[in-house]
């Protein structure tokens, strides 16, 4: 019996030395941040601001004149310091997945080719350490993708501090994500040596196959007598204009294509995912009001020929001829790599962007994109208090450091599991 109590208590201590920070409380007290540099994410800064929210809105935003009533709020003094709305990453698989390499912990994709209903929000892990660690360098919301099949899945958008994902959800199935057949693959010769291009002799089979789909989901959707058809009443959303597409696709051919076949459905919200070779048809996706959700900005070309920088100044290229563009963080170690954010945004300004044109590209623009522009993505009175204060630039990984962080109001944690073991080991050799 005595082994049995070490035992449990043994487990207790582990789970409480890696306890989760406790999601904050409803904000009780008006807030005044007083001094600041506000980028408000919609191309305007305020060198010296006076910023009040109270109930989670924000209800002044204005330069500071020094007669303002802060009486009766709570005050922060953020002289020198910097305030951003919360940054926003999309197409992110966090919370789906914890540790790779343990299956139990990887809920990210579902068996099968088409999975319109398909829900990310329910295998959605608020608790998640992943989760946490975003917090600090200021990514504060997410749109949770599924991954895999032909259709994956839908997306939800949740915020980054809460109990689980009921408390978590800000927009619940926003949109539905298409895998778009590859034009050509990637061969390599029986006796080894360089990849090769090789057309995709399945391609217009493939897409084919999607067409019909749509066709058959849209009639199911139509019939006032048709049976329920649990993937194809998940569809209903893209034609009654209550859900976006997102067709994730890189190459020239393949985003036309994907392009033409929308309208073809006259499916009035559809957005590119990855869009590596969008740059090439800035023009064509600006006329069809189409937007890009940009592959990662820290990436290798793909091709011997592509210039060595195409990867960072695709925002600049695209952002010039006036395509909505937003940052997304997808391939190799995504999910920590969503951290990042805000570095991939301060890239694109050493590659053409200015600072304010890079910020929107992980606020305002995000939130246009994923439709949460009435309350999030930029510091507008009557929107969510969801901003935080660095005491430098938070496009710089050198001085991204957060002082304070708010989500609808609530003062949360910048703690994580990292944080943690940074200041234990700090302390090592202190003395020594």
């Amino acid at each position: 019996m005595k082994h049995i109590k070490l035992i449990t208590l043994s487990i207790v201590c582990v789970f409480i030395g890696h306890a989760q920070q406790t999601p904050a409380d409803k904000q009780s007290n008006p807030i005044a941040i007083l001094g600041g540099t506000a980028h408000l994410g919609n191309g305007t800064v305020i060198q010296n601001s006076f910023i009040a929210f109270e109930n989670g809105i924000l209800q002044t935003i204005s330069e500071l004149t020094g007669t303002e009533d802060t009486s009766k709020m709570e005050v922060i003094d953020a002289q020198g310091q910097h305030i951003y709305p919360g940054f926003i990453v999309p197409n992110s698989t966090l919370g789906l997945i914890e540790i790779d390499a343990v299956r139990a912990s990887d809920d990210d994709s579902e068996i099968g080719t088409w999975n319109p209903h398909i829900r990310s929000l329910i295998a959605y892990n608020a608790e998640s350490k992943v989760v946490e660690s975003m917090r600090p360098n200021g990514v504060l919301l997410a749109q949770i993708t599924p991954r895999g099949g032909r259709i994956s899945g839908t997306s939800s958008i949740v915020q980054l501090d809460a109990w689980n994902w009921e408390d978590a959800v800000l927009k619940t199935d926003d949109g539905i994500h298409l895998n778009w057949p590859s034009t050509f693959s990637r061969a390599r010769a029986w006796s080894g040596g360089a990849l090769n291009l090789k057309i995709n002799p399945k391609y217009n089979g493939q897409t084919a196959e999607i067409d019909t789909y749509f066709n058959n989901a849209k009639a199911n959707s139509n019939s006032t007598e048709a049976e329920l058809n649990l993937p194809f009443s998940a569809m209903k959303g893209l034609f009654d204009q209550s859900k976006t597409l997102f067709i994730h696709v890189n190459d020239e051919k393949g985003i036309v294509d994907a392009v033409e076949f929308s309208k073809s459905q006259a499916l009035a919200k559809t957005v590119i995912v990855g869009g590596y070779e969008a740059y090439k048809l800035a023009t064509y996706l600006k006329e069809n009001n189409i937007s890009v959700l940009l592959h990662r900005v820290h990436s290798r070309p793909n091709s011997d020929d592509h210039d060595y920088d195409l990867p960072y100044k695709m925002a600049h290229l695209l952002v010039n001829e006036g395509v909505t563009v937003a940052l997304e963080t997808s391939g190799d170690m995504e999910r920590m790599n969503s951290r990042n954010l805000p570095f991939y945004a301060g890239t694109t300004v050493a590659h053409g962007l200015t600072k304010a044109q890079a910020l929107q590209l992980i606020t305002l623009n995000t939130a246009k994109i994923l439709g949460i522009d009435p309350l999030y993505g930029s510091l507008e009175v009557g929107k969510s208090a969801t901003l935080f204060i660095s005491s430098g630039d938070a496009l710089d990984i050198r001085t991204n450091k957060l002082t304070n962080a708010f989500i609808d109001g609530r003062n949360i944690s910048l703690e994580s599991h990292q944080t943690k073991l940074w200041k234990r080991y700090s302390k090592k050799y202190e003395g020594h």
